[in-house]
């Protein structure tokens, strides 16, 4: 048996433990996963020796920005990011121009994707009050779940009211799909922002003060009882408070099918600190916020209340970020290229284990997103995505060579310790040692394996 390739010497990774060995791909599949002694013939081989192989590491929250919006960002210079930084695949979100929200927009993305995409890609599509009735048709075009709103959003689109949340979550769960919210509750921040406005206030520390953890913690709060009658399963993207914490971990403790995602910024940034020293750059929603959060998030992921995490990879053009007054900032910056490198020289630092990625990074994206385990896993018949890193490897991420359209990090200057070092999707090398292959063929579109 000869395969078309095998990865040997590394130390194979997943979510409970590790060992030294070999993985083949044949055909785009995971073939076999192994002892050296056993290892078939291939037609490419690559030495992994003293690194380690894990299945490719998945970012379930970017925006690619396309269409309509492609000055910020496209599927092309989003799918370098995320090779660069040994992400496989991705999770498109819908506040796009026009918004996913019916076959037509959808078929649009698709195809922008399909074109482009160096990595695989599900999508997602948006609901908005006036689109209840295209929820199933969303469903049979082959989106991996729903994103809804709560809060203010970069792209205005409405949120549902009450009512219309009701009947929406109820149409979600006739699909079987999972519903993503931007938990924000609206009318607080609106008020807050209002009244600091009135006060003269255009500081960037008025922006955290506007979103309070209590605006999380109440759309989050909601969202629960308004899946409960359905049993609509439930994902809270980019928790980012203790409070978000609390109330998911209620969620679950009450056997809903709720999960959460968070975020690196608000895992390792104090966000008083960072909005005092680098202004308008930081401004994100929900915002980065205090260590107290952070810890909080922290030990969220670590007893299972948080399921993942992902990046919210968001670019702006710099003029669009830059703004004396935060009130005229557009939130958001790129992540997708720095997520790994960032969480791997956590498990240098000790705050995280291989094993952890493997958990936050792979098994738990797919999981939530009904990916698994074509995604997130090493089994037999999988897809053969790999992300290889050496975790000696140091470096400074630098925004000016971020793969992104858009050259804006906080992490600018920070040091790294660890880095992926091949990203394989599908048996396709899209990365080797910093270099992105472009003519490595296109990421395939990835549908729900049992909703729909």
């Amino acid at each position: 048996m000869t395969v078309d390739l095998v990865v040997k010497g590394g130390t194979i990774v997943g979510p409970n433990g590790s060992f030294e060995g070999f993985v083949a791909v044949d055909d785009g599949k995971i073939a076999a996963v192994g002892r050296a002694a056993a290892m078939p013939q291939a037609d490419k081989v690559i030495d992994a020796s003293g690194m380690y192989v894990f299945p490719g590491i998945i970012d379930a929250h970017v925006h690619f920005r396309e269409p309509g919006l492609e000055y910020k960002e496209d599927f092309k210079t989003g799918s370098m990011a995320a090779a660069a930084g040994g992400v496989t695949t991705v999770v498109d979100m819908p506040n796009v121009v026009p918004p996913t929200q019916d076959a037509q927009s959808f078929k649009l993305k698709l195809d922008r994707a399909l074109e482009k995409s160096l990595v695989d890609f599900a999508i997602l599509g948006v609901v908005v009050p006036t689109n209840i009735d295209k929820i199933q048709e969303l469903a049979n075009e082959g989106v991996i779940g729903y994103k809804i709103f709560m809060g203010e959003t970069v792209g205005n689109l409405p949120s549902p009211d009450d009512w219309e949340l009701v009947l929406a979550f109820q149409e979600i769960a006739r699909t079987g799909l999972r519903v993503c919210v931007h938990a924000e509750n609206r009318s607080i921040t609106t008020h807050l922002v209002n009244k600091f406005k009135k006060m003269g206030r255009t500081d960037a520390l008025a922006h955290l003060e506007s979103r309070p953890a209590i605006s999380e913690e109440e759309a989050i709060m909601r969202a629960v009882t308004f899946i409960k009658p359905f049993g609509t399963k439930l994902h809270i993207v980019h928790v980012s408070s203790k409070n978000g914490v609390d109330a998911i971990r209620l969620a679950k403790s009450q056997g809903l099918p709720v999960t959460g995602e968070t975020c690196p910024h608000y895992l390792l940034l104090d966000g008083a600190e960072a909005l005092k020293k680098m202004g308008s750059l930081v401004k994100m929603n929900p915002p980065v916020r205090t260590r107290e959060h952070a810890e909080a998030l922290w030990n969220g992921l670590k007893t299972g209340i948080l399921d993942m995490i992902a990046t919210d990879h968001s670019p702006h053009a710099k003029e669009e970020k830059f703004k004396d007054n935060i009130w005229e900032a557009i939130a958001g910056w790129p992540g997708v290229e720095t997520m790994l490198p960032l969480m791997l020289t956590e498990v240098n630092n000790g705050k995280l284990t291989l094993s952890e990625i493997v958990k936050y990074m792979s098994e738990g994206p797919a999981k939530v997103w009904d990916m698994y385990p074509q995604k997130g896993s090493l089994h037999i018949g999988a897809d053969g995505d790999l992300t290889i890193v050496d975790m000696k490897k140091e470096d400074v991420i630098r925004a000016e060579d971020l793969h992104s359209k858009s050259k804006l990090t906080p992490f600018d200057g920070w040091k790294i310790k660890g880095k992926p070092i091949y990203t394989i999707v599908g048996g396709r090398i899209v990365m080797e040692k910093g270099e992105i292959y472009e003519d490595a063929g296109r990421g395939r579109f990835i549908k729900p394996l049992r909703g729909g």
